[in-house]
């Protein structure tokens, strides 16, 4: 049996790998957090998938318990500006479209000659709910779809999509799971790594530290970040680099304080597209999380600093900027020998969709079931490998849409961003998309966290990519769409009345 497993690194993916596995194993196993003092965590605002709820209530965590200590607040949607041009708007929210004699609505939208500008306001509940920042609970704790007679959120519920994820602070949450492991029996090393010392057949022996002596496990989790002290610069592993496909490699990052009393929190997080890439506006309860994502091949990190302090905090010049290096690509393999890489040191794209955490919530839960004995089967080790390696390319061509398909064309980066090379069968997708929105069997084919709904809010929103409607709805009758358009309007025009603002629930839940 595998009793004693080394996680090397804290931050985010270490302590939620180390409290995933306390949890799943409890006294069975022993888990070691390996945590320098030394390494400040990057400390950026974080916006998530709506799965990352499963985690905080696998460890039996609700949103009162953990959401204050976090600087927490809800995302409903991504909010999408300039992409199609300077002054558009779009959102890609947590809602599929609702269906109409098996149908969708954005499959009647283009039959009915609506604007692909305008179809996530109309054909689409929580955009609207976003204009007017409601809350997706209501007063009383309950889902914001709760008592809407002939919802479509009703068939949504039963099949599992959740309506909403989470900002929060990723350093206050690695604080706040630091101390919840170890009140559950997870063992915190505070200790350099001085040496990786391996076997006689090149597995992780133990790790040598000046302050703690010699530390032995059985299982190593590399939570080191870009640098990969064990999975690349210990074994080697050879990193796969997606600059080719997605030449952002760098961000500036500030913390920007606001009153939320007085301002308001949206309900989203919001991509401004710019002149050499995008800049991110994460609200948090107390301040803003912001930065400019972009390729150092069109713009220096002065530029992208002053850029980014024009846009978000002109009257702050004292806001202190943290410039980060991005790792954009994933290794060949991200479990080597008895190493498990989870997170920055797993693989990375940039963080257009918020898929950090899912990326670290997806290695861990794949860990626990290909947990391995002390047989090593390989099997396990390549089912895990196929499944992380999946993921990450699968999020890579989705995020490849963004660029391909937006109509911005105003600059050499977005002029670029039309001729680079493309993931393997990306262009036949595309192709068949002029004619046929995606759907299930025509999007990346593995699992990568994003439905068909997804792909198809993008590709219609961005506005470059030409469509054209279903040949088979001229033939029917659309007026059970239109009824439904009609609906959508209605329920949202009753939620906005009904709703507290996301501040109104918010405070309360912080208070």
């Amino acid at each position: 049996m595998i009793r004693n497993v080394v996680v090397v690194g804290g931050g985010t993916a270490g302590w939620m790998t180390a409290t995933y596995l306390n949890k799943t194993f409890g006294d069975r196993v022993t888990v070691t957090v390996v945590e320098s003092p030394r390494v400040p965590p990057i400390g950026v605002g974080e916006a998530t998938f709506s799965t990352v709820r499963h985690f905080f209530q696998y460890l039996g965590l609700s949103e009162p318990e953990w959401m204050p200590s976090c600087g927490a607040s809800y995302k409903t949607a991504i909010r999408f500006e300039n992409w199609r041009g300077v002054g558009s708007v779009f959102y890609h929210p947590f809602e599929r479209f609702r269906t109409v004699d098996g149908y969708d609505l954005a499959d009647w939208w283009l039959a009915l000659g609506g604007d692909t500008a305008s179809l996530t306001g109309e054909c689409l509940l929580v955009p609207q709910l976003c204009e007017d920042r409601r809350a997706p609970r209501r007063a009383d704790g309950r889902l914001f779809a709760a008592g809407l007679q002939g919802s479509s959120f009703q068939e949504q519920e039963q099949r599992n999509q959740f309506p909403y994820a989470y900002h929060f602070d990723a350093s206050l949450l690695a604080q706040f799971l630091t101390t919840f492991g170890k009140e559950r029996g997870v063992r915190h090393v505070l200790a350099n790594v001085a040496e990786v010392v391996q076997d006689e057949r090149g597995w992780i022996s133990h790790l040598v530290t000046p302050e703690h002596g010699e530390v032995h496990g059985d299982l190593f989790i590399d939570c080191t970040g870009f640098r990969g002290l064990l999975i690349n610069q210990t074994l080697g592993e050879r990193f796969v680099s997606f600059e080719d496909m997605l030449p952002n490699n760098r961000a500036v990052a500030l913390r920007v304080p606001r009153d939320m009393a007085t301002v308001g929190i949206d309900p989203y997080t919001t991509a401004t597209a710019m002149d050499a890439g995008w800049i991110w506006t994460i609200p948090l309860y107390g301040r803003v999380g912001t930065g400019y994502v972009y390729s150092d091949k069109y713009c220096s990190p002065e530029e992208a600093e002053a850029t980014l302090r024009a846009f978000a905090a002109p009257d702050q010049p004292e806001l202190e900027a943290n410039h980060i290096r991005m790792r954009i690509g994933r290794n060949e393999r991200s479990w080597v020998n008895n190493c498990v890489a989870i997170g920055l040191s797993s693989g990375f794209v940039e963080p257009l969709e918020s898929t950090g955490i899912f990326f670290i919530q997806n290695g861990i839960e794949q860990l626990v079931r290909h947990f391995p004995d002390d047989d090593w089967a390989p099997a396990l080790t390549d089912a895990y490998n196929k499944q992380v390696g999946e993921v990450i390319d699968g999020v890579r061509e989705f995020l490849v849409l963004h660029y391909r398909a937006a109509a911005r064309n105003d600059t050499q980066y977005w002029k670029d961003a039309k001729t680079r090379v493309l993931p393997p069968g990306m262009a036949e997708r595309l192709d068949g998309w002029s004619s046929l929105l995606p759907d299930e069997n025509t999007i990346y084919p593995h699992f990568h966290g994003f439905e068909a709904y997804s792909w198809r809010v993008m590709l219609l929103g961005l506005g470059g990519h030409p469509t054209s409607p279903r040949p088979v709805l001229r033939h029917l009758d659309p007026a059970p769409a239109r009824q439904e358009l009609d609906r959508l309007r209605e329920d949202a025009q009753q939620l906005v009345k009904e709703l507290p603002s996301c501040y109104e629930y918010l405070h309360q839940l912080h208070s």
